[in-house]
Parts: C-alpha cells; structure tokens; sequence
C-alpha cells in the first residue's frame, strides 16, 4: 500500500503537469511535453533498471543478513547513481533536438519539446538519485519514508507548477524545471533519512566507493532490467513518431490519454516492485513456500485491479481527457485509444508481475528478452507491414493488447518450466 500510495502521488504530479501546461498555455504545449514523454523514459527506465538491479542484490543480503555484503551493495549502488546521473545530463542534453528530429516531432511543436527536454534531463540527478536511494530503502522494507518524500516533493511540484505557468506565465520549460527541483528535495531527503539510519544500510559518505565484484552483480541483475524498460520505450518512441505523423491534435490528445492511463499502472507497478522485493528477500532467507503464496496473492492482486480499473477507464474516458485538453479533436483521440486498449489492461498487468517474478528468483534475462521481441520487434513490424496497407492511427491502439497477449503466453511458459508455481 505505501508503494501504491507513492506511485499515485507520482503520477498525481506527473499528470498536474500536463493539467497546468494544457489548460494555461495550450494544445501545442501539451503536444510538446506529450512527445517528450516517451523519449524521457526511454532514457531514464535504463537507469531506473539498474536500481531495481541493486535493489534484488541488497534485498537477497538484507534477508541472508549478510552485514558486509549490504554495506558494499549499498554503497556501490550510490556512487553508480551519481556516476549515472552525470552521463544522463550530457547525453539528454545534447541529443534533444537530434532525437526530436528522428521522431518527426511537428515544426510548431519542436523548439517547446526541446526545450521541456533539456531542462528536464539537466536536472537529472534529481530524479536518477531518488529512485536509487529509493530502491536501497524499498530493498530494507522501507516504503513508507519513501512515501512521505514523494507527498512533500508533490506539494513543491504542483506549487512551482502553479507559480511559473499560472502566475508568471513561463512555458513548457517551467514544468520541467519544477519536476526536476521536486525531485531533487526528494532525492536529499532520502539520503538524511539513510545517513540517520540504524541498519546495515547506513549510508557513509567516507565509504561511497565502487566494489568490482559487487557493481558485477548489481549490473549482471539490473542491465537486463534497464535494457527491457528501454526496449519498452524505444517501441513507444517509434509507435510517437508514427502518432506524430497524424498532427498536433492526435499528439495532445493520445498524450493526455497515457496521463490518465498512468494511474492504472499504479498497482501493476506497485505489485510487480514489492513482488520483487519479497522473492529476493524471502529466496535469501530460504523461504521458498512464503514465496510461492506470496506470488499467487500478488498476482490475484494485480490483474484484478487493473482490470476493474481499466473498464473505468473505458466509460469515463472522454470526461478524463478532456481534464487535459477540451478541444473536441483532443478528446476524440485520447477517448478512441481507451475504448479499444482499456479492456486489456490485466494482460498488461500480468506480463509485467511475471517479469518482476523472474527478476526476483534471479533470472533477469528472460524478461528481457521477452520485451525485445514482444514488445519491440513485433510492435515495430506490426506497424512497418501493417502500415503499407492502411495509414490509420487505429494500428498504434491495436499493437498493445496485441503484444500484450504474446508476452503474456510467453512470459507464463517460462515461470512453469521454472518449477516456482
């Protein structure tokens, strides 16, 4: 519940983002931040990835307690967020318009989307800091500190938000500005609490070093982990760049829509994180049949909540969208997606849990590979032959439930020939 908690809290301030910038300055800014989106996860899931990585890696000594080994887990996983969070800023920084280019972001829309995304990725230790420490907390059971962070770093957000846009009428830039310093507050706050902490978790700044065997396993779990999130995201900027083809319109409206989809990821991601967690801890310590119920609950969990979410989603969608934007060719986009895509979400959910599951028992490859063919190759040779045939944005709504089902049969096979069921 804490991490369902948070996850909403993100996405309550992810989506005021968009409320503010949509409603005060218009289609076209909403349409900017919406091109952005994609791209910006396709970057930062990689780094997110290797924190869940470290997280499996510190969860597995914290439940063998194994003092040692948490301690240099800990403090390697630190310094690669710092080291990260650097490369992150150069790269977004200078490949923005580059990129925006490839994915045929629209003339009127390009020098906002830019902009959105320099700031953002300037501001990148913010968000890649949080998330790693984060992870370190969520890998002890801690997900409540985590929790009161992301409520307080909500508040600064929206305010900044209101400030900027409403009151002293800064573009889409402002946004990004605001996310990233929320982010930043946040990140430093779970450092104090980790530094202050009376575990084998502690944080010492005299300790932060890279261990070699250990950064070996963190990136032997968490590669696979960021390498599938981008391989998500890469499909999703592919899948944009054909959405971008259709106009602004289609652009704002398909944007608002994945706002508003987002809170139905909030169990999926809440579920398959703690997942996670729980195998690893409870694999280190040798409770194999806690495990095995453990999965079976969660699973229960996170397709039935997504799933009543998801038909929700389907019958209030016009009103929802239009939260965002309330030109009628706005709505009609963003609705048309929820009719089709919202009956599917528990597939959705159950590919996701799987992987989580596989990630947790030690086998982060299969996940991942799994993602590359289901959820990128075949999305993007769906689109490529389909598209000769019929220029239609109706093929960017029909390639998830699509992919969804594939991944969901795979994904499955591979859990019953690992014997954990």
């Amino acid at each position: 519940m804490p991490l369902f908690l948070g996850n909403l809290f993100q996405q309550l301030y992810n989506a005021v983002d968009s409320l503010i910038v949509g409603n005060y300055i218009g289609s076209e800014a909403l349409a900017a931040v919406s091109s952005a989106g994609n791209l910006i996860f396709m970057v930062i899931g990689f780094f997110n990835g290797i924190a869940v990585g470290a997280g499996v890696v510190i969860a597995r000594f914290i439940g063998a307690e194994d003092k040692k080994n948490t301690e240099t887990a800990v403090h390697t996983t630190v310094v690669l967020g710092i080291l990260f969070s650097v490369l992150m800023s150069i790269v977004g920084v200078l490949m923005a318009p580059t990129v925006l280019k490839l994915m045929s972001t629209p003339t009127s829309v390009l020098p906002e989307s830019i902009t959105y995304f320099q700031i953002y990725f300037a501001g990148s230790i913010g968000f890649v800091m949080y998330n790693t420490l984060v992870g370190i907390l969520q890998a002890a059971g801690d997900s409540k500190h985590p929790l009161y962070y992301l409520i307080f770093s909500s508040v600064i957000n929206v305010a900044l938000d209101l400030l900027l846009i409403k009151g002293l009428h800064f573009g889409v830039g402002a946004a990004a500005f605001a996310t990233a310093i929320s982010q930043l507050f946040s990140a430093i706050l779970c450092l104090i609490r980790l530094m202050n902490v009376d575990a084998d978790y502690r944080i010492v700044l005299s300790k932060l070093r890279i261990n070699k065997r250990m950064m070996e396993m963190i990136l032997h779990y968490g590669l696979p982990s960021g390498l599938q999130n981008s391989i998500m995201a890469f499909s999703n900027v592919v899948i944009q760049s054909y959405i971008n083809s259709f106009g602004k319109y289609a652009m704002a409206g398909i944007g608002a829509y994945i706002k508003v989809e987002g809170f139905i990821f909030i169990p999926i991601t809440s579920f398959a994180m703690a997942i996670t967690t729980f195998v690893s801890q409870n694999l280190g310590a040798k409770e194999y049949e806690r495990v095995k119920k453990g999965i079976r609950f969660g699973a229960l969990c996170t397709l039935l909540s997504a799933e009543i979410l998801g038909v929700l989603l389907n019958f209030f969608a016009e009103p929802l969208v239009a939260l965002f934007d309330s030109n009628p060719a706005v709505i009609v986009f963003g609705a048309e997606r929820a009719h089709i895509v919202g009956w599917f979400f528990c597939l959705c959910a159950f590919t996701h849990f799987m992987a989580a599951v596989l990630r947790g028992i030690g086998k982060p490859m299969v996940p991942m590979l799994v993602f590359l063919f289901c959820w990128c190759v075949v999305r993007i040779l769906f689109l490529l032959i389909a598209s000769n045939f019929i220029h239609s944005i109706y093929l960017t709504y029909w390639v998830y439930p699509i992919t969804w089902i594939l991944s969901s049969v795979v994904l499955f096979a591979f859990y019953r020939r690992s014997g954990k069921i």
